[in-house]
C-alpha cells in the first residue's frame, strides 16, 4: 500500500465528515484511512464511523485523550504504507492531494519528506488565499531549502496536512515528540530536513481551515512551557551553531511562539531566558516593516532597552 493517512480527531464532529469525504474522493486510490479519536466528549466518534461506515480501507481507532501527536504517532503505528500522510479533522484536501504526491515522490525519490502548497480559509474575514509560500517566483517543483524558503515569508512551507513522509524516515526520527502540544509538527520537520532534502509542490492542494469555533481549536490557553517547542530547541544548539539558515528560522518560531508567554505574567520570566539567547536584530533586519509594526516588539524592545540602562545604571 502506498500511503496512509493519519486523520487525529478531538471534539471535532461538525468538520469531520468533510475531512473524511476529502480522503475518500480522492483521485489516487492506493491508500488507508485510520482516524484516531482521541478521547473526544462531543459526538466525533460516533460522526467519524457514519463517516468511513463501508469503506474497508477506512478504520477507526479510539483512545484516552492523550494529546495530537500520540494521537498520529498511535495511527501510524495501526497503518502499513509506504508513505505516511496527516490531515486534521477540521481540514480537507483537494481530490488530487495523493496522485500529485505520488508523483512528486515518483520524480523526487531522495527526499525525507514531501509537500505541496495549500490555502488558508478564512471565509468569516473575507481572507481566504493561497499561502505565500517564500519559494522563488516560477519555481513549480523539486527540492528546496526549507529553512531558507520558510524564512523568506515565514508562511509555513510544510504543515501538518500537506505532507508525506516515508515510513523509513519517520521510524528513524521516532515520530512526534508527544511532550509537545505546541509546534510539535514544526519540531518533526526540523528533525528531518537536518538529515534529509526537502521536495516541495508548488501547488495549492490543502485546505487549512481558519473558520472553525475557537472552542475546537488548539488555542487559547498556554501549554506548560515542557510542552512548547520553543522552550524545548536545546538539542538543535549544535546543529544551529553549523546552519546559519537553521538558527535563523528555529529561532524566528521561538520569537513568534514566545510572544503569549512574554505578555504573561505566569511564564514572562522564562520566556525572557529564552529570548535573552537570540540576538533579535538580524531578525528585525530582515523583515523590518512585519515585525517593528507589531506592538509585541515595541514591548520587547521597550523592555530590553529599560533592563540595559537598569545594568548600566547600578552595574550589574
Amino acid at each position: 500500500m502506498k500511503f496512509s493517512v493519519v486523520i487525529p480527531l478531538y471534539n471535532k464532529a461538525p468538520y469531520v465528515t468533510k475531512a473524511i469525504q476529502s480522503v475518500l474522493s480522492q483521485s489516487f486510490a492506493d491508500y488507508e484511512l485510520i482516524v484516531v479519536d482521541d478521547g473526544s466528549s462531543d459526538a466525533s466518534a460516533v460522526t467519524a464511523s457514519k463517516a468511513i461506515e463501508g469503506h474497508l480501507n477506512c478504520r477507526l481507532v479510539q483512545q484516552e485523550n492523550a494529546g495530537v501527536s500520540m494521537a498520529r504517532n498511535n495511527g501510524v503505528a495501526a497503518s502499513r504504507g509506504e508513505y505516511l500522510c496527516f490531515l486534521d479533522a477540521d481540514d480537507w484536501w483537494d481530490p488530487h492531494f495523493l496522485e500529485e504526491m505520488s508523483k512528486l515522490i515518483k520524480e523526487f525519490p531522495e527526499a525525507g519528506i514531501y509537500g505541496t502548497g495549500y490555502t488558508i480559509v478564512n471565509e468569516a474575514k473575507q481572507k481566504t488565499r493561497v499561502a505565500p509560500v517564500g519559494v522563488e517566483a516560477g519555481f513549480e517543483k523539486g527540492y528546496i531549502n526549507y529553512c531558507q524558503v520558510y524564512a523568506r515569508t515565514m508562511a509555513m512551507p510544510l504543515t501538518s496536512i500537506s505532507v508525506a513522509i516515508p515510513r523509513l524516515v519517520f521510524d528513524e526520527i521516532k515520530g512526534f515528540n508527544t511532550q509537545l502540544k505546541m509546534a510539535e509538527d514544526f519540531d518533526l520537520w526540523i528533525r528531518i530536513v537536518i538529515k534529509h532534502k526537502v521536495a516541495f509542490l508548488n501547488q495549492p492542494l490543502a485546505f487549512y481551515n481558519q473558520d472553525v469555533d475557537a472552542r475546537r481549536r488548539a488555542i487559547g490557553s498556554l501549554p506548560e512551557p515542557q510542552s512548547q517547542f520553543a522552550f524545548c530547541a536545546g538539542y538543535l544548539e549544535d546543529d544551529m551553531k553549523k546552519d546559519d539558515g537553521l538558527r535563523e528560522i528555529v529561532e524566528r518560531v521561538q520569537i513568534v511562539c514566545l510572544k503569549s508567554y512574554y505578555l504573561s505574567k505566569k511564564y514572562h520570566k522564562q520566556a525572557i531566558e529564552v529570548l535573552d539567547r537570540i540576538d533579535i536584530k538580524p531578525h528585525l533586519d530582515k523583515s523590518y516593516a512585519s515585525y517593528l509594526r507589531h506592538p509585541y516588539w515595541v514591548t520587547v524592545l521597550g523592555d530590553r532597552l529599560s533592563r540595559f540602562i537598569e545594568r548600566l545604571r547600578y552595574g550589574r
